[in-house]
């Protein structure tokens, strides 16, 4: 699997509304997910060996990040029929086995991770609270091999996001497995 880097942040992009549905049987949209000072969305997968090795740290971010009023919402894009592990029942186990807290939702379609031009798996966008865009980095300095003295990027870019409205200047794209898009009818 080849590593992709998306771009790097489009400042002030609004999000795009969606509606899909979730590993707990329950149906989200925007509204439901964002949180009172903005929201962190992401595309990942079960599959990925960048998403499996950061999963734990997604998720410790992620419950920080609730405190801070950012809610936390992941977007499953693959194509389940090519890749099964990806599969909503895979999801809905990944899902128990990593402590996922958050919704966890499926793009069957795709049109959701094309409408954010999203590239990879993990990929990253954190909305301020008018859901304008301000980070779309990497977790942190790690990569795929998780280190303790690692610098938590965006961990760090959201507290700034719930606080000041602003993401940082400087921002390192993400790091992932490519997008398994469904082929063309």
């Amino acid at each position: 699997m080849a590593a992709l880097q998306p771009p790097t942040c489009a400042f002030g992009w609004k999000a795009v509304d969606f509606r899909l549905p979730g590993i707990d049987g329950q149906t989200y949209t925007l509204a439901d997910v964002t949180g009172a000072n903005g929201l962190l969305l992401m595309f990942i997968c079960n599959h990925c060996p960048y998403v499996k090795s950061a999963i734990d740290r997604i998720v410790a971010d992620c419950r920080e990040l609730e405190g801070e009023g950012i809610g936390c919402v992941a977007i499953m894009p693959n194509d389940t029929q090519a890749y099964p592990e990806d599969s909503f029942d895979n999801m809905k186990r990944f899902a128990v086995k990593y402590h996922i807290q958050f919704p966890y939702l499926i793009d069957e379609t795709q049109e959701v991770a094309r409408a954010y031009d999203a590239v990879c798996t993990p990929d990253f966008f954190g909305f301020n609270a008018d859901l304008e865009l301000q980070y779309r980095g990497r977790l942190d300095s790690a990569g795929k091999t998780p280190a303790p003295d690692a610098e938590r990027e965006l961990l760090a870019a959201m507290r700034q996001v719930a606080r000041t409205g602003k993401g940082p200047d400087e921002q390192m794209p993400s790091i992932g497995c490519s997008i398994k898009w469904r082929r063309a009818a």
